[in-house]
């Protein structure tokens, strides 16, 4: 994100390690663009006592990836939230990345990690890499909501309980990205329209079952009204 905000205090260890990593495995598609969006979506800033919000948006493109997301957001001082999706170009055989984190306080809630499958057949190319990766060591994982079926059968959801379980949560995105990076750099686009139909179908139901976790909405109808929440999910989040 920006020198600006990881400047402040906004950003604890955690959420910063993240940053970092996805940054740095961003850093290494290629043809990596920024996206540019309004500057009122991109920096979400109030002050109000009690009330007090931060949000920052970045957007990039690269080759093989139609919009790379990261999202920070803190409300009233106490709840931060790390949110980031790889959008893959349909073209292109490669999985959605996705990581949330929620953190109250010192306590980790919730923290998902995924390659999410974009077409029927194609999960089969990563799925033994992402299999061996030891998820035994997190005591409190999490079932899935109900429309979780988007998710690959890796995913990895659950609370974290302390400070080995937050290390190794770092580690095994570090793998997943590690995995995506790889995939990236030695496929090429596919002109086929069916199995690009097929992708962008598979995407817009990612971001249609995205948009039914009601946890999301609730956070932000306690800070703006139900237009603006509405939009934002939409064309901010889970865009297709």
């Amino acid at each position: 994100m920006s020198k600006s905000l990881t400047k402040t205090k906004l950003i604890d260890p955690l959420i910063l390690t993240l940053l970092q990593n996805i940054k740095g495995h961003r850093s290494k598609l290629k043809n990596l663009d920024r996206i540019n969006i309004d500057p009122n979506l991109s920096n979400i800033i109030s002050n109000e006592e009690g009330q007090e919000v931060y949000i920052e948006n970045e957007f990039h493109k690269a080759k093989g990836f139609r919009k790379l997301h990261i999202e920070v957001a803190e409300f009233s001082k106490r709840l931060k939230i790390l949110h980031c999706v790889f959008f893959p170009d349909p073209k292109y055989d490669i999985p959605i990345f996705g990581i949330d984190l929620v953190k109250t306080n010192e306590l980790v809630s919730a923290a998902i990690v995924d390659l999410s499958p974009s077409s029927k057949k194609q999960n089969k190319k990563y799925d033994k890499y992402l299999s061996s990766i030891d998820k035994s060591i997190f005591k409190s994982k999490r079932m899935l909501p109900k429309w979780g079926d988007i998710f690959s059968e890796n995913v990895l959801f659950a609370s974290l309980k302390n400070e080995s379980e937050k290390n190794y949560f770092c580690k095994i995105v570090d793998n997943y990205l590690s995995i995506l990076v790889k995939l990236s750099e030695r496929i090429s686009p596919d002109y086929d329209k069916e199995i690009i139909e097929e992708r962008i179908n598979y995407q817009r139901n990612y971001c249609i079952q995205q948009m039914k976790n009601e946890k999301t909405s609730l956070v932000l109808l306690q800070y703006f009204d139900k237009k603006w929440v509405d939009y934002y999910i939409k064309k901010i989040l889970f865009d297709f």
